[in-house]
C-alpha cells in the first residue's frame, strides 16, 4: 500500500523531531520533508508533493496562518495544524488559518513523558491520514455569493400550519469553523432566533474557538452555560465534554456517555431540539467526520422540524451529512453557500404568514 506523504512544517528542533518519530511510526505515513520554515517548505512544495502537511502556526517569519494562504493558492494541499498554544493571539492565527482552507487543528505534543502523548501521537496521525484524502481547492477567487432568491412553483413547497420558528440548532465537525464562520456571516446582525452550536474540536482550542466565532460573525459567540435562557441573535457553543441540550426554556449541560464516540453530540442536541421545539426548529448539519448528528436530525424531523445538511459538493468531509442523507434525516441537502439563505427564507415565510411554515416537498426532496 502506498504511504502518505508527509510534509512537516515546526519551527522547533525537539517538537519537529518528536513528529518525525510519530510519523515515522505509523504504517500509514511517511515523512517526505521536514523544514523550519514556511518559507523553507513553499520552496519545496511542487518538488516534493506532499499530500498533507503538517503546520505549526507561531514560525519565524512567516506564520501559520499567511503560509495556508500562500500554499492554498499556489499548491493547494491539505493542511492540518498543529499548535501548542492557546494563547489569545495564536488561537486567532490558528482560527484564520482554518478559514484560509486549512482543514483542522490538533494539539501539539511537547513530550513523551506527558500521560495523555500516545492517545494524541494517535490524534495527529488519524488527522493526517483521513485529510490527504480531502480534495481541496485553489482559494484564489471569492466564493459564489450567496442567492436569496428560492425556487418557484407551485410544486416547490407544501405549507402546513405549525407556527413560527424558534431556534437555529448547527452541529459540525472537521472543516466546521469555516463552514460555520460563512454561514453566520450569511445571516444579518438581527436574526430573531438564538443559535445552538455543536463544534467538534480539540478540548483547549474550545474556548479560543468562541472567542473567534465572536469577532468573525454578526452575534455574540460565547461558551454555554447551564441555566441560561437562549437568547435572539446570539450564538452558544456547547462546552467541553458536556452535552448541549435545551430543557424547560433554558440551557442544559449534560454530562451523559458520548454518543457516536462524542460529546458534545450534535445528535443530543438535536434530539433535544426536537423534545423541546418540535417543529420550530431548524437543524443544520454541516461537513464532519463519523456520523454524530445523524440519528438527532432524523428525530427533529420527525418531530416536524425543519432540517437542512450540507451538499457533498461544498463539504470538506461529507461524513455526517451523508450518514443523514441515508437515514433520511434531511429536508433539504443544500451547498454551504445556500444554507443561511434558506434559513432567512423559512424564517421570513414563518412571519409573514402568520403562524405558517414551508416543507420541502418530499416528491421534489426525497428523505
Amino acid at each position: 500500500m502506498k504511504k502518505i506523504r508527509v510534509m512537516i512544517i515546526e519551527d522547533s528542533d525537539v517538537v519537529r523531531m518528536l513528529l518525525e518519530e510519530i510519523v515515522g511510526r505509523d504504517p500509514r505515513l511517511e515523512v517526505a520533508a521536514s523544514v523550519s520554515s514556511a518559507e523553507e517548505g513553499l520552496r519545496l512544495l511542487h518538488k516534493v508533493a506532499p499530500d498533507v502537511i503538517s503546520l505549526d502556526i507561531r514560525l519565524p517569519g512567516m506564520n501559520g496562518f499567511q503560509a495556508t494562504k500562500r500554499i492554498m493558492s499556489e499548491r493547494p494541499t491539505p493542511i492540518v495544524v498543529v499548535s501548542a498554544s492557546v494563547e489569545k493571539e495564536d488561537l486567532k492565527i490558528s482560527m484564520n488559518a482554518l478559514k484560509a482552507g486549512a482543514l483542522t487543528i490538533v494539539e501539539k505534543p511537547v513530550g513523551t513523558t506527558r500521560s495523555d502523548y500516545r492517545e494524541m501521537a494517535d490524534q495527529i496521525c488519524t488527522q493526517l491520514a483521513v485529510m490527504s484524502a480531502v480534495k481541496v481547492i485553489r482559494q484564489r477567487r471569492p466564493r459564489v455569493p450567496i442567492q436569496t432568491a428560492r425556487p418557484d412553483g407551485p410544486q416547490a413547497y407544501r405549507v402546513r400550519k405549525d407556527g413560527v420558528f424558534r431556534v437555529l440548532g448547527i452541529a459540525a465537525s472537521t472543516g466546521g469553523p469555516n463552514a460555520l464562520e460563512k454561514l453566520l456571516n450569511g445571516l444579518p446582525a438581527n436574526f430573531p432566533l438564538p443559535i445552538l452550536v455543536v463544534q467538534h474540536i480539540t478540548p483547549s482550542f474550545l474556548e479560543g474557538f468562541a472567542a473567534w466565532l465572536d469577532d468573525v460573525c454578526p452575534f455574540a459567540a460565547t461558551v454555554a452555560r447551564d441555566g441560561e435562557i437562549p437568547a435572539a441573535g446570539k450564538v452558544y457553543v456547547a462546552p467541553v465534554e458536556s452535552h448541549l441540550i435545551v430543557r424547560a426554556g433554558r440551557i442544559r449541560l449534560d454530562a451523559s456517555p458520548p454518543v457516536s464516540s462524542q460529546r458534545p453530540s450534535g445528535t443530543v442536541l438535536f434530539e433535544s431540539l426536537a423534545r423541546e421545539f418540535g417543529s420550530r426548529a431548524v437543524g443544520v448539519l454541516l461537513t464532519g467526520m463519523g456520523d454524530d448528528g445523524a440519528k438527532g436530525l432524523s428525530e427533529l424531523r420527525t418531530a416536524g422540524g425543519y432540517t437542512i445538511v450540507e451538499d457533498e459538493s461544498t463539504a470538506v468531509v461529507y461524513g455526517m451529512p451523508q450518514a443523514a442523507v441515508r437515514l433520511g434525516a434531511a429536508c433539504e441537502s443544500l451547498p454551504l453557500h445556500d444554507i443561511a439563505a434558506r434559513v432567512l427564507d423559512l424564517i421570513a415565510d414563518s412571519g409573514q404568514e402568520g403562524d405558517r411554515r414551508e416543507e420541502r416537498n418530499t416528491a421534489n426532496y426525497p428523505g
